[in-house]
């Protein structure tokens, strides 16, 4: 992996930030909410958490401070947003791991010691079909220690069987956004094509190579997520905040 400066790093994820917040201007609000749930349920001070799809690490560092004995692992597909992860986050408790969500051999790829005691991710799982989420979300239950966690904040949707409460929930994040401002910031295709325009990230730029297939043709909504959860053997799962089409789901092993 492409070794990058550190202060370098945090350049081009504090520019991540403010881009992600075009699309979340709450998203502040949903880290705080993730970490107040494991907290609030795992009742220890030493956590071990997966981060699905950690991009450049943005809810790791802040599941680092709270609670501050935590250890994050974060898996990734892509490796400039892990390089960024790595260089901007320089803890001896977060290292990340190259591995592909939709492939059975992800969880090994983690090398964990022990059984996790969250699986977390933001923003990520939305590019993930159903099927595939199924699986991965089975994985996740056989995988934790008991009285583990699976909480996830995205976009989450009701669906076909709620076309007018999803155009509700999109019109209401989007007032959000012009209202705090955030609508105005960089937006996704800008921010990769300066990524892609930087000579400093010009090697990152040839291992990503245009990055990996997205296509999303069944996409799960909220619903699915929580069916899932409870087929997977989750004790208990469901939706424990919204704003507009923004969700955190959570599920009790």
């Amino acid at each position: 992996m492409t070794a990058l400066d550190p202060a370098l790093a945090r350049y081009w994820l504090e520019r991540w930030d403010r881009q992600q917040e075009r699309y979340m201007p709450d998203r502040e609000s949903r880290f705080e909410v993730i970490g107040d749930v494991l907290i609030e349920l795992l009742g220890r001070p030493d956590p071990l958490i997966v981060d699905l799809g950690v991009g450049p690490g943005t809810l790791s560092e802040r599941l680092l401070a709270r609670p501050p004995g935590a250890t994050v692992v974060g898996v990734d597909a892509d490796p400039l947003l892990l390089a960024l992860a790595g260089a901007a986050h320089g803890s001896p408790r977060f290292r990340t791991v190259f591995a592909d969500l939709r492939e059975p051999g992800w969880f090994a790829a983690l090398g964990l010691e022990r059984a996790p005691d969250a699986f977390v991710s933001t923003t990520a799982l939305h590019w993930m079909n159903r099927e595939p989420l199924r699986d991965l979300i089975r994985a996740c239950a056989g995988a934790l220690a008991s009285g583990g966690v699976f909480v996830n904040g995205d976009h989450l949707y009701e669906g076909p069987d709620g076309p007018r409460l999803d155009a509700v929930g999109r019109a209401l994040t989007a007032r959000r956004a012009r209202r705090l401002g955030t609508a105005a910031a960089e937006d996704w295709q800008a921010w990769w094509a300066a990524v892609e325009s930087a000579p400093e990230l010009a090697g990152l730029v040839r291992l990503r190579d245009g990055g990996f297939e997205h296509t999303v043709y069944d996409r799960p909504s909220a619903h699915d997520y929580l069916a899932f959860a409870r087929e997977a053997g989750f004790a208990e799962a469901g939706t424990v905040w919204q704003y507009g089409d923004d969700r955190v789901v959570v599920a009790i092993r």
